[in-house]
């Protein structure tokens, strides 16, 4: 008896531990936010938000209870142009004045072949639509404080709303590199940055 008890606990040991569940945040210094959209229907506009916090919750051992809620601050979207920027921030696309954030809340999350699917609700302009990410990811980096993980979703603006502009394209195809860092380990997590 004592030897099977010494056999058990030895395994137990050597058996890989799963992390317990973990909070992390959107590090803003390593996370972009970016956006394609057809214009003109001969080019590409691209752009990005730089103002967003989030947080994420990962359980390693069972990913389908981890979440994620992210605010992205609607006024700070840069497409590299101040004039089409401004016109973006108008009352026939966000609306900044009106809504100043848009939101993702993850409902569901799904293991899907090497990825995840990341299913929630993301509201722009006051409308709420179901929405699925493709996570590629998390993954752990090297100091074991930090996860990387990259997003991507097409979503149709008329949805939400933003539909100024009969020459854009209606789909927008957003893409988010992230890393994430361990909430506990962090500092300042305000989306101002």
């Amino acid at each position: 008896m004592k030897r099977l008890i010494t056999v058990l606990i030895t395994l137990s040991l050597l058996a890989p531990r799963l992390a317990p569940a973990q909070t992390y945040s959107l590090d803003p210094a390593h996370t972009t936010i970016r956006f394609k959209v057809r214009n003109m229907l001969v080019m590409n506009v691209t752009g990005g938000f730089e103002q967003f916090r989030g947080t994420v919750h990962v359980d390693e051992k069972e990913m389908s209870k981890s979440t994620a809620d992210v605010t992205i601050k609607t006024a700070s979207i840069n497409t590299g142009i101040n004039r089409r920027d401004d016109d973006l921030r108008s009352a026939g696309f966000f609306d900044v004045a009106k809504y100043p954030t848009m939101t993702f809340v993850s409902t569901k999350v799904e293991p899907d072949a090497g990825t995840l699917k990341v299913t929630g609700n993301l509201t722009i302009k006051g409308v709420t639509k179901e929405v699925v990410l493709t996570v590629d990811g998390p993954k752990k980096l090297q100091d074991d404080l930090r996860l990387e993980a990259t997003a991507t979703a097409t979503v149709n603006r008329q949805d939400f709303g933003v539909s100024k502009g009969g020459v854009i394209g209606d789909d927008v195809y957003i893409t988010i590199k992230t890393e994430l860092i361990r909430q506990q380990d962090e500092g300042n997590t305000d989306p101002g940055r």
